[in-house]
C-alpha cells in the first residue's frame, strides 16, 4: 500500500503554529501568575485576617485603671523612672479628659469603640468613638513622617504563618514613632516624643464565637519606662455603627 506523501513546508508550518500556540498559552499563563503575584504585594488584598468594621474593647482586666480615672499617684504596675514618677505625680483633676490620655501609646487601653477602614489599598484607618481620635496604620514603608502629632507616624506590616496557603493566616505588626508624647493612663502617666510603640493584632474566636481581635502593646521609652511597658487588650466585633457615640477629648494644655 502507498502512503500519501505530505508536504515538507506543510509539516513545518503545522509544527510552528503548534508552537506558537502553546508559546501563547504559557506566557497567558506566566501573565496570569504574575498578576496575582503582584496583587498578593497589595496589602488590602494580602490582609490575612478583616479588622474593618465596628468593635468595641472588652475590658477584663486592670478595670481600676481603665474604666474610671486613677488617683493621683496611683500608677502601679507601670515600670517608671524616677524622673516617670515625677511628672505623674505633676498630674490633677482639673486634666482629667485630656487629649493626652488618646494618644498612641495608651488609645488602644481606653474603654472605647473603633471603627476601622481601608482609607485606601495601603493605608489602614483606626477611628476611635471616645476622644474622637484618628490612626492611619501606613504600609508603605517609603513614606515619610511629617510634624510630630498625638498618634505620630504608624508603620504597618502584615506577618504571615508559615507555608503558603491563603489560609495560612498572620497578624499585624504595626510600628509607631514621631509622637508628641503623652500618658498611658488617664491620671497622667506619661510617656515621652521619643517613646517607641509596637504593637502585635491578633485575631480569634471569641468565647462565645464571635469575632475578637487583641492588641499586644510594647512601649518602650528609656526616658520614663525602666523596662518595655506592656500590655494586651481586646475587643470585639458589632454587627454595625448603631452603638457609636463619637466624643472629642480636651485639648491638651
Amino acid at each position: 500500500m502507498e502512503h500519501a506523501r505530505i508536504p515538507v513546508q506543510l509539516v513545518i508550518t503545522t509544527v510552528l503554529a503548534v508552537l506558537i500556540v502553546a508559546g501563547a498559552g504559557r506566557a497567558v499563563v506566566l501573565a496570569q501568575g504574575r498578576g496575582a503575584a503582584q496583587a498578593l504585594l497589595v496589602p488590602r488584598v494580602a490582609a490575612p485576617i478583616d479588622l474593618t468594621g465596628y468593635w468595641v474593647s472588652v475590658v477584663s482586666e486592670d478595670w481600676r485603671f481603665r474604666m474610671v480615672t486613677p488617683l493621683k499617684g496611683d500608677y502601679g504596675g507601670v515600670p517608671l523612672t524616677p524622673e516617670g514618677r515625677r511628672v505623674a505625680d505633676t498630674w490633677d483633676l482639673s486634666k482629667d479628659g485630656s487629649c493626652l490620655a488618646y494618644g498612641a501609646a495608651g488609645l488602644m487601653r481606653m474603654p472605647l469603640r473603633v471603627h476601622i477602614t481601608w482609607e485606601s489599598d495601603a493605608v489602614l484607618k483606626l477611628e476611635t468613638d471616645a476622644g474622637g481620635q484618628i490612626r492611619r496604620l501606613l504600609f508603605d514603608k517609603a513614606q515619610q513622617p511629617g510634624p510630630r502629632s498625638l498618634q505620630g507616624f504608624s508603620v504597618a506590616a502584615w506577618e504571615f504563618g508559615p507555608g503558603t496557603s491563603p489560609t495560612r493566616g498572620g497578624s499585624l505588626k504595626v510600628t509607631t514613632t514621631n509622637m508628641t508624647g503623652g500618658w498611658v493612663r488617664r491620671n497622667g502617666v506619661p510617656y515621652s516624643e521619643n517613646a517607641v510603640v509596637t504593637e502585635y493584632w491578633d485575631q480569634f474566636r471569641g468565647p462565645t464565637d464571635g469575632q475578637w481581635f487583641s492588641v499586644a502593646t510594647f512601649v518602650d521609652d528609656p526616658k520614663y519606662f525602666q523596662r518595655p511597658y506592656v500590655t494586651s487588650s481586646h475587643f470585639k466585633r458589632e454587627p454595625n455603627g448603631s452603638k457609636w457615640r463619637p466624643a472629642p477629648c480636651k485639648a491638651a494644655t
